[in-house]
């Protein structure tokens, strides 16, 4: 047995020596075999990259500065061209101050009592318009004041209802006569006592005057020939604005610019 073992140890001993030679065989070969890179040539492409990177970066900049000062010398140029073409506002002149008409001295004379005017049973009436002055009768019976006209026709202006007419000169006996153009504000039937047929009648607005009361307000146009007075004021005109002294008449006086032209004792018919 101790022979056998004596034997094959020398054996063993080769096998195990050939293993490790073989083995060391193959380590160094994985290190040496294999070729090793050339460290200057990959230091000197780096510092070629970086070299370009650099140039790449300065040229991007440069660029940029003249992108930026294109924009700001277009920019310059159409802010040059607007203001040439753009007419520049001008404030126009501050206004003058208006300056205050003259006050008339005469403005007429009426008296009031609570801020109605007192009025008589007739008093001076001045048509605005033709400018007439009448003797008016006040009438506290009547509910719609009344002018004297003749002639009166329906004639349509602009879609609306207008009547022509002519008032007569107070003092000329019915012999002259004032045209005048009034939209129609509503029709009236009037009944007279003595038929009983219903009269259609225009109503107008007319301005006028009392002493120093001016107002514009409805008069029915009727032919008052058979009547005293051309124009009466009724009810609509007195409501809440004059009282009548029954005692009394003429109790207001017209600016003297309304009567110049005109006797102060003329009457219309």
């Amino acid at each position: 047995m101790d022979n056998c073992l004596s034997r094959a140890r020398p054996v063993l001993l080769t096998a195990i020596t050939l293993s490790l030679i073989a083995l060391s065989g193959c380590t160094a070969d994985r290190y040496f075999m294999v070729p090793k890179k050339d460290l200057k040539s990959v230091e000197s492409s780096v510092d070629s990259q970086r070299a370009t990177l650099v140039t790449m970066e300065n040229n991007a900049t440069l660029r940029h500065n003249q992108i930026l000062s294109n924009n700001r010398a277009s920019t310059q140029t159409i802010l040059e061209a607007i203001e040439t073409k753009v007419t520049k506002p001008n404030c126009p002149p501050p206004e003058a101050a208006p300056k205050c008409p003259a006050q008339e001295t005469d403005k007429g004379r009426a008296d009031r009592l609570k801020g109605k005017l007192i009025v008589g049973e007739l008093e001076k009436f001045y048509l605005a318009g033709p400018g007439l002055v009448y003797n008016a009768r006040i009438d506290s019976g009547a509910e719609t004041s009344s002018m004297h006209a003749r002639d009166i026709k329906e004639f349509e202006r602009d879609g609306n209802s207008w009547v022509r007419f002519e008032v007569p000169v107070p003092g000329t006996e019915g012999e002259e006569w004032v045209p005048m153009e009034k939209e129609v504000a509503r029709r009236v039937r009037i009944i007279q006592a003595s038929t009983d047929e219903g009269e259609s009648r225009f109503v107008v607005d007319l301005q006028f005057a009392i002493g120093d009361h001016h107002q514009t307000a409805e008069f029915t146009l009727a032919d008052r020939e058979n009547l005293t007075y051309d124009a009466l004021v009724g009810r609509n005109i007195l409501r809440d604005v004059m009282l009548i002294d029954v005692g009394k008449e003429f109790a207001t006086e017209l600016p003297e610019s309304y009567t110049r032209k005109q006797a102060a004792d003329g009457e219309g018919q």
